[in-house]
């Protein structure tokens, strides 16, 4: 009789997590998959089945200045909703559900309405939720009507006319009241918004929080599912599993195709400390697919992971791996990623601190290292996802952005890019 009640309760489970839709998170412009990690995990930890839970990585995903005219290594709109049926026809393939969910990130959602508008998506997708997408514009402007983002552009007035939203599909926007960098007064704070969909303000996010911060999930979990999350901060695993693709940049763009003949090497720093705690747990090269895992950590310690390539070294410092996933791209950043997402030049021990999942801007990020603030922040509206710090010694140091605690070395050589990379809130 227990056995009977256990097969029962296992197909019941196993039925319950098919009925859930697969959901297909959608990156920006110039992003990549693993921007979805918190909301991921955010997921799974709400008891959503890992397995129906996708992330796309366009191969190149950098926007081209004219829609119409090739541009190596960038992409038009017709590159990224062929990139987005392709990816989601596979899902459904292995998945055998009849619909998805499509969650997009800025860019990622005008993509979304573009396949669902003019390439059939519509048949086989059941909700959209688009995050900080500039629905209307980034300018509205009577020149440049080659630009994929001005509102009176050939693209987006094409996908606006006659219904903003698609017959048969749910949807959901999710945008800031004044701090998205994209909807400001020239096309106005309510641009991401559509006529005929759910439109929920999230006051005070920026342009990336609206997608990926816990109250964006909470949203998006409820759009999904119908209820509310349970929790919203990641259940850890007591040994995450990690693996993922190196990247780089071709042509002053960021892509994602795989970067081959990378070392990597990661090693466990020492608790409350940026010092490595012995040798390297994983040093491996990569081949022409950029792997370089999979290799399981601890949830509750910090890791350097150290690329090196051509005489160079970009080193990551990471805390909050608290689940598994193959979805942790490392992309090898140029030698002028300092001047590029930092905003300044600096000499000395200096460090990269980075913020994927959202921007930082002064008086509403308290960024802290060694408990001082870090005074080169801007103010207003959240423009930067980066800022570079100066230091007089290349000792470690404490990087804190409200929950998140970071340990860090400054990197000293002109051959070397260390990054302090945040993930939480």
């Amino acid at each position: 009789m227990r056995l009977k009640y256990l097969l029962l309760v296992t197909a019941l489970i196993g039925a319950q997590a098919q009925s859930q839709p697969p959901i297909i998170f959608v990156h920006g412009n110039g992003d990549d998959a693993a921007k979805w990690l918190p909301v991921i995990w955010l997921f799974e930890s709400n008891g959503y089945p890992a397995d129906r839970l996708y992330s796309i990585r366009f191969i190149d995903p950098m926007a081209r200045r004219e829609n119409s005219k090739p541009e190596a290594f960038r992409s038009s709109t017709t590159d990224q909703a062929s990139e987005l049926s392709a990816f989601t026809a596979r899902v459904l393939l292995e998945t055998k559900a009849k619909k998805v969910v499509l969650v997009g990130s800025s860019r990622g959602g005008m993509t979304i309405r573009n396949y669902l508008k003019n390439a059939g998506g519509a048949a086989v997708v059941s909700h959209a939720i688009l995050c900080g997408t500039p629905n209307h514009g980034v300018m509205a402007m009577d020149s440049m009507l080659d630009g994929e983002f001005n509102g009176k552009g050939h693209f987006l007035r094409q996908l606006n006319e006659g219904s903003e939203t698609v017959a048969g599909v749910k949807f959901l926007t999710l945008r800031s009241d004044k701090m998205d960098k994209f909807a400001q007064p020239n096309v106005g704070y309510d641009a991401p918004a559509l006529a005929g969909a759910e439109n929920v303000v999230l006051p005070n996010l920026d342009h990336r929080e609206v997608a990926f911060h816990p109250l964006a999930f909470a949203e998006t979990y409820r759009f999904v599912t119908g209820e509310a999350p349970r929790v919203l901060t990641p259940t850890a695993e007591p040994t995450p599993i990690v693996n993922g693709i190196v990247t780089g940049f071709a042509g002053n763009a960021p892509t994602n195709r795989p970067l081959a003949d990378v070392r990597v090497r990661v090693f466990a720093l020492k608790a409350e400390s940026a010092d490595r705690d012995g040798d390297a747990l994983l040093d491996k090269t990569t081949s022409e697919t950029g792997a370089w895992g999979p290799l399981a950590l601890r949830a509750d310690r910090s890791y350097e992971f150290a690329l090196e390539k051509d005489g160079r070294t970009v080193a990551f410092f990471k805390s909050g791996l608290v689940r598994s996933t193959t979805l942790l791209n490392l992309r090898f950043w140029p030698e002028a990623a300092m001047q590029m997402l930092g905003g300044q030049a600096l000499s000395g021990p200096r460090l990269l601190i980075h913020r994927p999942q959202g921007y930082l801007s002064k008086g509403r990020d308290a960024l802290t290292v060694d408990g001082k603030p870090v005074d080169a922040l801007l103010p207003g509206v959240p423009t930067r996802d980066a800022v570079g710090v100066g230091f007089e010694r290349a000792t470690g140091v404490r990087v804190v952005l409200r929950n998140e605690v970071i340990y860090a070395r400054p990197a000293q050589q002109h051959n070397e890019l260390h990054i302090a990379d945040l993930i939480w809130e």
